[in-house]
């Protein structure tokens, strides 16, 4: 009677999470939760969300929250009920992006203060694509992104050699920011003993994708996992990192553009969702477990989901 019990009991449960559209395969706690902010960004930042929610939720491994914050033309006492508890996520992705001028606004001085003690502490940080476009005039965030969409004068900038060398430009030259068309472009593995990029195949092939060079920024503490030839600079530009800062993890990625209105290739490749889910799984623990799938794409054909 106990066993029938406890048997209708778990299948209540399991009815009552379908129904809510929770997962019923998995308690929530046994998942790493994660929070997405958005609520500003020149991309198509209610799709992107959407589908990074997809990703990471569908990967079996995270819970997510979004929290979205006021848009730019709000008046300034809306923001003050916005206040996400960094402290409730292992990690926190970020899909928000203000502009990258000098006067783009900026989060509240008690929000970006809980955030700066959170990655001391020892959280994880997920900067995708035009994430480390904002905040130019926050010095903590700089350092946590490493690289940024910024101006030459701003600070270095990275390439990596043909010789497969990390080679710093001081700041004021070399290129500035920016990107040609979307276009396929072959992504190779610089660092192959990094967890996130521990047994991927060396080079792939990933599509229709901007691909982005002249990020400059403070460039501490940071490691280079991959890089991609850019025909426009004529150099090999970073296309994903890593940066400690105080005791977190910040994964950036420069993969994953998402004009409005534009196709979603970039997303549903599966190299890119592949260093999603292990980018924001490190972020979060400092390790990976997510597999390489068997539709990770080959160095002359993408693979798209």
């Amino acid at each position: 009677m106990r066993l029938s019990r406890l048997f209708l009991l778990a299948s209540l449960l399991s009815f009552t999470a379908s129904v809510r559209g929770e997962p019923a395969h998995a308690p929530s706690h046994d998942k790493i939760p994660v929070l997405i902010i958005d609520g500003q960004n020149n991309h198509d930042w209610v799709r992107a969300t959407a589908i990074l929610r997809d990703i990471l939720t569908t990967s079996g491994r995270f819970a997510v929250d979004v929290s979205t914050t006021p848009d730019r033309a709000a008046p300034p006492e809306a923001w003050t009920t916005w206040r996400p508890d960094f402290a409730r996520y292992r990690v926190v992705v970020s899909n928000y992006n203000s502009g990258h001028q000098p006067n783009a606004p900026r989060w509240p001085a008690e929000v970006e203060a809980a955030f700066e003690s959170y990655m001391r502490d020892g959280g994880g940080f997920v900067a995708y694509h035009a994430a480390n476009n904002a905040f130019p005039q926050w010095p903590a965030y700089n350092e946590m992104i490493g690289l940024g969409w910024r101006e030459k004068a701003f600070g270095p900038s990275l390439v990596v050699s043909p010789d497969r060398a990390v080679v710093t430009i001081p700041a004021g030259q070399g290129r500035g920011p920016g990107h040609g068309r979307e276009h396929d472009f072959v992504v190779s593995v610089l660092n192959t003993d990094h967890p996130i990029t521990r047994g991927l195949p060396t080079s792939w092939l990933h599509p229709h994708e901007q691909l982005t060079h002249g990020q400059h920024g403070p460039a501490k503490n940071l490691t280079v996992l991959h890089y991609a030839y850019s025909k426009d600079t004529k150099e090999n530009e970073p296309m994903d990192w890593t940066v400690a800062y105080g005791k977190g993890r910040v994964y950036t990625t420069m993969l994953g553009h998402l004009w409005k209105d534009g196709p979603d290739t970039a997303l549903r490749c599966a190299g890119f969702q592949t260093l999603f889910l292990r980018g924001t799984e490190w972020a979060a623990t400092g390790q990976v477990t997510q597999p390489v799938p068997t539709d990770f794409p080959t160095p002359t054909a993408p693979s798209l989901r």
